[in-house]
Parts: structure tokens; C-alpha cells; sequence
């Protein structure tokens, strides 16, 4: 058992249990156990992948203000308490600021192999039957509607528009979750993630045949 990343688990379980938009502890270990699966099969430093799925979420743009530099300063704060070596620390913070989706025609910055891996981890668990639920989670914390027949969705050309847009959650099916399995990095990340990307399509069949009393 490799202590330092034990301690670093029970850390972000205590700051992250409870949480109800969807990035909770669970969503974390989650991510944390597809990236160690995935890099069973494609390979990677190890250490970096798990202490990446960690943090991913550390300081989410969601809901940290200023968060590239707050990313900074945590994983800063936690892997150097944990005297990880600086060259690690460099790694880890460079896949937690660039993560995240940022638009569907944004640039994805993720070049390393550790971060195309823990990428595609978060990646699976935004899709899917869990995908799914946390969708409507975070889109309920937001005071955002199901579903607005009128408006469609907007495939965003920025990281602001995307960031800022409020649009209904069925929107974001088609500004985001269909678009994610085409947009995975590994080869195993896109094997997991085609029947989660065909359960959504199920799920949004059944949606508007329901909608439309069907």
C-alpha cells in the first residue's frame, strides 16, 4: 500500500464527501479506478495518474473563482506536504488546470499520455448511466430546467461562452456528453466508452417519447 497516496485519498474524502452537483468523493474515486484500469492497458507512470484522478477536482472552475492559480497553490500545498518530488508536482498540476472540457470547439491542451489517461477516467464518468444522473445533479444546483423545447443547443467557440452558458440540461447532451466518445484519447477509454455513449442515446429516445406522451 503506498502510504502517501492512502493519506492524499482520506484527505479528499473528507473535503468532498457529501458534495450533491456530482463531484463528489465518489466521482473522484471513480475517475480514480477507470484511470488505474485504463493505464493497466496503455501504460504511463502510475504515481502521476493517481495522484492526478485525486486532484483533478481540487479547485473546479465550477465553483473555485480564480481556480488555475487556487489548483496551483492546493496540489502545491498536498503533494509537497507528501514530499512528492517537484518533477511529479509540474505533471500533476499541468493535467488538473487543463482537464476539464472547456467547449466543443476549444483546443484540448493535454499532451502526456498520464494526462490523456486520467482525461478519458473523468471523461467515462460524464457519460453513461452515472453521466447521466450527474448531469441533471449539477444542472438542478444550478436552478437550470430539464429540458426548453425552444432553446437548442450552441457547440461553443470559447471557454468564457461555454463556462457562462445556463441552457436547460438536455442542452448539454448535445454541447458536451455525445460528443465525449469521440473525443477520448486511448484506445481503452474509447472501447469503455461506446455502450455508455449508447446508453444516452437510449436514455434521450426515451426522454421525447415520454415528452411528447408517446
Amino acid at each position: 500500500m503506498d502510504t502517501k497516496i492512502e493519506s492524499i485519498k482520506e484527505l479528499i474524502r473528507e473535503e468532498f464527501f457529501g458534495e450533491s452537483t456530482g463531484h463528489d468523493w465518489y466521482h473522484i474515486e471513480r475517475v480514480y479506478k477507470n484511470a488505474l484500469k485504463i493505464q493497466e492497458k496503455e501504460g504511463g507512470n502510475r504515481d502521476i495518474i493517481a495522484y492526478a484522478a485525486l486532484l483533478h477536482d481540487i479547485a473546479d472552475h465550477k465553483f473555485v473563482e480564480n481556480h488555475e492559480a487556487e489548483t496551483e497553490r492546493r496540489i502545491k500545498e498536498i503533494l509537497g506536504g507528501a514530499s512528492v518530488s517537484s518533477d511529479i508536482i509540474a505533471e500533476v498540476l499541468h493535467i488538473a488546470q487543463n482537464i476539464s472540457y472547456k467547449g466543443a470547439n476549444v483546443e484540448n491542451k493535454i499532451r502526456s499520455l498520464e494526462g490523456m489517461i486520467v482525461q478519458d477516467a473523468d471523461r467515462l464518468d460524464a457519460i453513461g448511466a452515472i453521466g447521466v444522473a450527474r448531469a441533471f445533479a449539477y444542472g438542478g444546483s444550478k436552478k437550470r430546467a430539464i429540458y426548453l423545447p425552444e432553446e437548442k443547443p450552441t457547440l461553443h467557440e470559447d471557454f468564457e461562452s461555454y463556462k457562462n452558458d445556463e441552457g436547460h440540461t438536455i442542452n448539454h447532451f448535445y454541447e458536451k456528453l455525445l460528443l465525449l466518445k469521440d473525443r477520448m484519447n486511448t484506445q481503452t477509454g474509447k472501447e469503455i466508452a461506446q455502450q455508455r455513449h449508447d446508453f444516452m442515446q437510449g436514455f434521450l429516445v426515451q426522454f421525447y417519447a415520454e415528452w411528447e406522451a408517446k
